[in-house]
């Protein structure tokens, strides 16, 4: 195995493009451990699309029962970290004789969230690296964990946004990291069902959890203004939320019970059969009330790929995906009547319609296959982290460098430090010879835990 990936909850109904890129690297002969922290709480038939092994942690409780946190990193923690960050450590001291024994060096996770931050405690514990994907509000938004986003950028690899309004927004925010932020676009597979010939009232579809950064609120007003001018239609949004219950009291008071109605979750497989038969793909995001918004919103990329024309909104990423006028239109964000407006273009014109969903579709191939996509991502793991690419990886991927040891060793010396076991630091001018009883190894902090031989003096040369 070359790397794990590190989950807070896998699979996830609402983070279907996180699975979709695991299957598709074990694909491409990369032989990623999948870890889970927790089990699934999706419908059965949600979780069982998932044809993978996947690592689970045991429960919290179980954790704590069975591990004692040692007495060195016992002295290393903050009062804070004590109280507030106890499971992730729990969780770190579990893990990481596991990915020893596998002989990985190098995990990945989705969201600066709770595996982020796992990973973080990994790397402070046992020297094993780590990098990140951040999606939206888990970089956009600060929180009050005591592992800040800032400490994960710093420790980390490499992060990975997945759109350059992202990439450019951490680069600024984070400059001491700004060299090791990489876009890679989320990915979606090719599996979709063919357009099916619209109804007599033309669907509006809209797809995602029932939160405020969803912007619902605005498309069902929308739907409001289209229906006083006289227009045909009924409108669709699958997905559940908190929200929910004051949607469908909005909708209520609107009088838009016949036209307008909420479909709960739904599985992957219905998302597709309701993006095939729909008119128009609607997505109205907004920044929330903590500053939090969508970034790629998967969904516009299914919808692109099933030929779908969309509207939304000019916000963060979204640009990236639609160019107005070309795949479909933007508006600004929360401006009901100018969605109403582009929407009812494209229920009044087939003929733009379908061209708008074309383009998309040819847009969407192009840029956002999940091949592509993770060969990307892959590349980076090989590249930019001790991870090392398998025969099959190599042989599926000719252009694909396995990594060698010298490039990794003077990684490493970039560093501002590399971290003992006993919580000694030497600073990275003072440079220190290694034996290393393996000539390849993947992780130069983990074997400085485990094989120091000697200090050289300050200013030597590696041998």
């Amino acid at each position: 195995m070359s790397f794990a990936y590190l989950y807070e909850r896998f699979p996830s109904f609402v983070q279907t493009f996180v699975y979709r890129e695991a299957i598709e690297m074990v694909r491409q002969g990369m032989e990623p451990l999948l870890v889970s922290i927790r089990r699934p709480d999706d419908p059965p038939e949600v979780a069982a699309q998932l044809a993978a092994n996947v690592l689970y942690l045991p429960e919290s409780d179980a954790l704590r029962a069975a591990i004692d946190i040692p007495g060195r990193v016992r002295r290393r923690l903050a009062p804070e970290d004590r109280t507030r960050d106890l499971n992730r450590i729990y969780e770190a001291l579990w893990l990481g004789p596991q990915l020893r024994e596998r002989g990985i060096r190098h995990v990945h996770a989705h969201f600066g969230g709770v595996a982020a931050r796992t990973a973080w405690w990994l790397h402070e514990i046992f020297g094993i690296g780590y990098s990140f994907t951040g999606h939206a509000n888990d970089i956009f938004c600060e929180t009050d964990f005591p592992v800040t986003n800032q400490q994960l950028v710093r420790a980390a690899r490499f992060v990975v946004t997945e759109t350059d309004y992202a990439r450019k927004w951490m680069a600024t925010k984070y400059s001491f990291a700004a060299r090791k932020v990489f876009r890679v676009f989320n990915g979606i597979d090719g599996d979709f069902p063919p357009r099916q010939t619209p109804g007599a009232a033309p669907l509006i579809l809209s797809v995602g959890r029932s939160v405020e950064k969803k912007g619902f609120r605005y498309l069902i007003e929308a739907c409001g203004l289209l229906r006083e001018r006289g227009l045909a239609f009924h409108c669709r949004i699958a997905g559940g939320g908190p929200l929910e219950a004051e949607l469908q009291a909005q909708i209520d008071r609107a009088g838009l019970s016949d036209t307008v109605k909420l479909l709960g979750p739904r599985a992957q497989s219905d998302v597709r059969s309701l993006l095939a038969a729909a008119h128009v793909f609607v997505l109205a995001c907004v920044p929330d009330a903590e500053g939090g918004s969508d970034n790629l919103p998967t969904v516009i990329m299914e919808a692109m790929r099933s030929g779908v024309p969309v509207v939304s909104t000019n916000l963060a990423g979204v640009p990236e995906m639609i160019s107005d006028g070309v795949e479909g239109f933007l508006v600004a964000p929360a401006d009901p009547r100018a969605l109403a407006d582009r929407t009812a273009a494209l229920l009044q014109d087939s003929t733009l319609a379908s061209q708008c969903g074309e383009r998309g579709r040819q847009s969407a191939e192009e840029k956002f296959s999940i091949e592509n996509t993770t060969r990307a991502l892959k590349h980076l793991l090989v590249e930019h982290a001790p991870v090392a690419a398998p025969p099959a990886a190599q042989q599926l991927d000719p252009t694909l460098s396995r990594g060698g040891l010298w490039r990794r060793l003077k990684w490493t010396f970039r560093c501002s430090e590399v971290r003992l076991g006993q919580g000694e630091c030497i600073a990275d001018e003072v440079n220190f010879r290694l034996v290393v009883a393996q000539q390849d190894f993947d992780d130069i902090e983990a074997v400085v835990h485990l094989r120091i031989v000697e200090h050289a003096q300050p200013r030597q040369s590696v041998e």
